[in-house]
């Protein structure tokens, strides 16, 4: 670039190194805890059948979403590389390369790598929360209805961007990053809002109750969206007004995908030990307890890991608040 091109052209090609530096935080950041998520799903857990049962789907889970990430990242760190070092002398420089990214094939893989992943993702939180609702209709119609949303204005710009090569300019665009916002925060809203309830009604039975449980899985929820709110937000924002810089930042920082995967890895190693609702957790079949039954052995007890024994308490706790409500609607 020559001294005398406009400061703003350098801001941008700044903006690209830096989210492409921030990726590579983040790649290292979803590797290593991918790795921590199939070492602790090919374990077979003592508790939760549920886990046990599904460990395979959720190893597949993991391994599809970690491939198709590190397509997305692999193919924007070459491009990088092409925009400095390959292609340094094609017509424009690095700023015509970087406004025209869409150009060339490889870039096109990578968009499309990241969107695919990211309807594995959403529905992995679709399927979470249809857990913590016990299936419910009138959830799982609204929900589904905007999945379908998105994976249809996600194919919309992934065959516009094929076929004229548009992106930054293109508002089928903006409408997607704006149901897959929403998708995530309407998602929190309903989990949290399910926990915090099921938290109210059991200090309404146990005066006594720790409510530590409801409030360490909502936290993690809300700690999870969060993580991918922010940069999409800032994403959004900058994509509306036309700041290509910012948005180039934000779309490398987490390949559209990737803060929004470690977020997801979170929840997968927290369920694969037994700390998070399970569907065993939010339907019975059993009768109400009129007793506690201890039938563990010390020997048993001391052998626990700390997160068996948290796993086993919330499974406790929860099954003791379904068994109270079936108890209420029976005296009802």
């Amino acid at each position: 670039m020559s001294p005398q091109a406009p400061q703003t052209n350098m801001s941008i090609e700044r903006f690209r190194l830096d989210g492409m530096m921030v990726a590579c935080t983040f790649y290292g950041v979803f590797f290593l805890l991918t790795v921590q998520a199939c070492i602790v799903l090919m374990q077979r857990p003592r508790y939760g059948r549920e886990t046990a049962d599904h460990h395979r789907a959720l190893l597949f889970y993991v391994l599809i979403t970690f491939v198709l990430g590190t397509i997305n990242f692999g193919m924007n760190a070459k491009y990088t590389e092409m925009i400095w070092i390959d292609l340094r002398d094609a017509p424009g420089g690095p700023l015509a390369l970087i406004e025209g990214f869409m150009s060339y094939r490889i870039n096109f893989i990578a968009l499309a790598t990241g969107h695919i992943q990211a309807w594995f993702m959403q529905a992995l939180l679709l399927y979470r929360c249809f857990v913590i609702w016990n299936w419910s209709r009138w959830v799982m119609v609204p929900a589904i209805t905007l999945y379908i949303a998105m994976i249809g204005l996600s194919i919309t710009v992934l065959y516009q961007a094929g076929t004229n090569g548009s992106f930054y300019n293109d508002p089928v665009e903006l409408a997607y990053l704006c149901i897959e916002v929403g998708f995530t925060v309407i998602y929190t809203i309903l989990v949290t809002n399910r926990l915090f309830v099921m938290r109210g009604r059991m200090k309404q039975i146990m005066d006594q109750y720790d409510s530590s449980t409801y409030d360490a899985i909502a936290l993690m929820v809300i700690e999870c969206a969060a993580l991918y709110s922010v940069f999409a937000v800032i994403f959004i924002v900058a994509f509306g007004v036309h700041f290509d810089g910012v948005s180039t930042l934000c779309f490398l920082s987490i390949g559209k995908i990737q803060a929004i995967g470690i977020a997801q890895l979170f929840i997968i190693i927290r369920v694969a030990r037994g700390r998070a609702v399970t569907r065993e957790w939010s339907i019975r079949d059993t009768a109400t307890p009129t007793a506690i039954a201890f039938a563990r052995t010390v020997l048993d007890i001391t052998e626990e890991t700390d997160n068996e024994r948290i796993g086993r308490s919330e499974r406790d706790v929860i099954q003791l608040y379904f068994d109270s409500q079936k108890a209420a609607e029976v005296s009802a």
